[in-house]
């Protein structure tokens, strides 16, 4: 007899997988709405940066929770939580770490040990990250793209899950330094944070007045977080998503020879291919979030706007005539949908 060969059960492993995630999700949600009245939006964009292993920039004026927002995330996942304070002052070995001399007391030997610094965390937030020079501001670069420090010559890996969710002030301009592009090119999404609504401010008086403070508990832990990030990256992307996708992200960029006119008059420079990448990975993860086993356009144009915020940059033109990024990006997914639509 001819043994047959072993049954592959990596799809059925999956889809459980997946299932364990939207449930898991749910849960979290649950916690947070505990304690953060509202933001759905902005909460879902922060589970679908942290499934596709991505970074996320938070903009917003002060008090509207961000902050918090990020500390009770790290409380319902059971993650290792640090903040950073940035000032003008930090310097970037207060970020990853320094050597210190230290003194063995049997044998008085000297040698030089490595104090790790906040970033060896699993979620790390870095408040008010424009504040400091970008100087410090780099040190955080090799974090958020290897996922390692390099310090004193030696290397050192960080306990996966990581994750890097930064907040900046869009008012106060004095004394701050806007982002390197390279590194606001690392961040998976720039999430705005708006007011929240009549109802809900109402809510959140009530909630922070009286005497009653809800508790958080973890719901899912970092090794589960990995597993949803491996399967979210075999979530199957259609060949027209993908095209919809490169296409997107290659006409806003003004150098390309067919960029449209309004392009070329209103966007100095465009996203490189790493918005694409993202755009996809985020894509997947929204897909599994609202049930799918498959990205639809519909997980694209709605990402569309927090991957791209970040990645262009408008003509002086654009900005004297009162045109904001979003209106670029509006307008772009509204002419590559309609162009889609002609094509099917």
């Amino acid at each position: 007899m001819v043994t047959p060969p072993p049954r592959d059960n990596t799809e059925g492993s999956d889809i459980e997988t997946a299932e364990a995630l939207i449930q898991s999700v749910a849960q979290v949600k649950e916690q947070v709405g505990r304690i953060v009245v509202g933001q759905s939006d902005v909460i879902e964009q922060l589970l679908i940066a942290i499934l596709a292993r991505g970074h996320c920039l938070l903009e917003g004026v002060p008090g509207l929770a961000k902050t918090l927002m990020v500390r009770t995330l790290a409380s319902s996942m059971s993650l290792d939580f640090r903040r950073i304070q940035f000032t003008p002052d930090l310097m970037p070995g207060d970020i990853t770490g320094t050597d210190i001399i230290q003194e063995d007391h049997e044998t008085g030997r000297r040698e030089m040990l490595f104090r790790p610094g906040p970033v060896f965390t699993q979620m790390l937030l870095a408040d008010e990250i424009n504040r400091t020079p970008p100087k410090t501001q780099a040190a955080l670069l090799e974090a958020m793209q290897e996922h390692e420090v390099t310090a004193g010559g030696k290397t050192y890996a960080l306990k996966e899950p990581f994750f890097v969710l930064a907040t900046q002030n869009p008012i106060e301009q004095e004394g701050t330094y806007p982002l390197p592009e390279a590194q606001r090119d690392r961040f998976l999404f720039h999430v705005v944070v708006g007011y929240p609504s009549r109802d809900q401010e109402a809510e959140i008086v009530e909630r922070t007045t009286s005497g009653d403070l809800a508790d958080v508990q973890p719901v899912v832990s970092g090794e589960d977080i990995c597993k949803f990030q491996s399967v979210v990256r075999r979530v199957p992307l259609p060949e027209h998503v993908k095209n919809w996708v490169i296409d997107a992200v290659r006409a806003a960029r003004p150098s390309e020879p067919d960029a449209k006119g309004w392009v070329k008059e209103w966007i100095q420079w465009g996203p490189g291919p790493r918005a694409s990448q993202q755009l996809v990975l985020a894509s997947k993860a929204r897909a599994l979030l609202h049930g799918r086993t498959h990205v639809t356009l519909e997980d694209a144009q709605a990402l569309a706007l927090p991957v791209l915020r970040h990645r262009i940059v408008p003509t002086f033109s654009a900005e004297a005539d009162g045109i904001a990024v979003e209106d670029l990006i509006e307008r772009l997914v509204a002419e590559q949908t309609a162009g889609a639509a002609s094509v099917l």
